[in-house]
């Protein structure tokens, strides 16, 4: 099933597909509300949605097929790279997703890996989900730590700024090492300013 509010990308999609005779389109939805319908009437193997729909939206419509059907194998291709919307679509529970841009080669090995029962993400994109998982197991007070740290502070002086005992800090610098896969402070924070957990100060 192709899902996407333009119509010439649910032909282009079609056409690409066709050249594959075992993969055949067995319905099309221009929006969330229809993706549901039609899933109940054509019960396809894999289905395609786009993130960014009329009516609604891609996870959502995820959300409602997955509800009535909970083994169905669903695919987001769309155009959108941001975090939020990758993340909202892997939690919901998405078997794979995929931008626009990917080639013929890994669009149609994704949907034989889906429809076999497996998951499908790039590698490019599970990284990026893994940092945003390590990016959410720092807590506030450890971020604050390691921005002591990009200040180049000693555990005394942060202990000092943050009000704690210097044990206590210890413990924390301990913690974010491990949790950033950091061998030493300045690894640390180069880490942290690739998750986006630091900011570079403006003077």
């Amino acid at each position: 099933m192709l899902v996407d509010d333009h119509s010439v990308v649910r032909m282009g999609l079609s056409a690409v597909l066709s050249l594959d005779k075992d993969l055949r389109v067995v319905s099309e939805a221009e929006d969330g509300e229809q993706a549901v319908e039609q899933y109940r009437e054509s019960q396809p193997d894999v289905a395609l949605l786009d993130v960014q729909m009329p009516k609604m939206g891609g996870v959502d419509s995820l959300r409602s097929i997955l509800a009535e059907w909970p083994d169905a194998r669903v695919i987001m291709l769309t155009t959108s790279d941001l975090d939020d919307d990758i993340q909202r679509a892997i939690e919901a529970g998405a078997s794979g997703y995929l931008l626009k841009n990917v080639s013929r080669a890994e669009l149609v090995g994704a949907i034989r890996e889906v429809h076999s029962g497996r998951n499908y993400v790039p590698t490019a994109i599970r990284q990026r989900l893994d940092e945003l998982e390590k990016r959410r197991q720092l807590s506030a007070r450890e971020i604050e730590v390691l921005d002591g740290m990009r200040r180049g502070l000693t555990n005394k002086d942060i202990a000092l700024s943050l009000s704690l005992s210097e044990h206590t800090v210890k413990a924390h610098v301990k913690s974010v090492l491990s949790k950033l896969e950091s061998a030493d402070r300045a690894e640390a924070v180069a880490r942290g300013f690739e998750l986006g957990l630091l900011r570079v100060e403006r003077r």
